[in-house]
């Protein structure tokens, strides 16, 4: 009787209906290819960045197939300049994105080894950002 109540919680996460990168979605199956990754890219960047205004040398990688959390995901990796609150420009950063059943889940701060050998465009939308 007991044990009802527990499973049924163990089935509710503070997530709602995103899934997670463990779960990976999708049941566990392949993840279907960004089709629109680019627009993507750009929502979930708008709410990342605190001014998405006056971003700078923007580039960006197509989606590739990459391993997290033991499950395969398509990443897009970022090359950024963001203008920092006092309007100064201080280092180009680098960030994934992470997509989960085909749409942007989540950016991913230290990109390095994720996005080693990734090969850049220029990504002009990026930096024509409003708020």
């Amino acid at each position: 009787m007991l044990v009802l109540p527990l499973a049924l919680a163990a089935c509710f996460g503070s997530d709602g209906d995103r899934p997670s990168l463990m779960e990976g979605g999708q049941a566990g199956g392949p993840q279907p290819f960004p089709d629109n990754f680019r627009t993507d890219a750009l929502a979930l960047m708008r709410a990342y960045l605190n001014n998405p205004v006056g971003v700078r040398d923007a580039s960006m990688a197509d989606p590739v197939e990459r391993e997290i959390g033991g499950r395969q995901f398509y990443v897009s990796c970022l090359h950024f300049t963001p203008r920092e609150t006092d309007g100064t420009y201080k280092a180009m950063r680098e960030r994934a994105i992470v997509y989960v059943n085909g749409r942007a889940d989540r950016v991913i701060d230290r990109a390095n080894e994720i996005c080693a050998g990734a090969v850049y465009a220029p990504f002009p939308e990026l930096e024509k950002m409003t708020r």
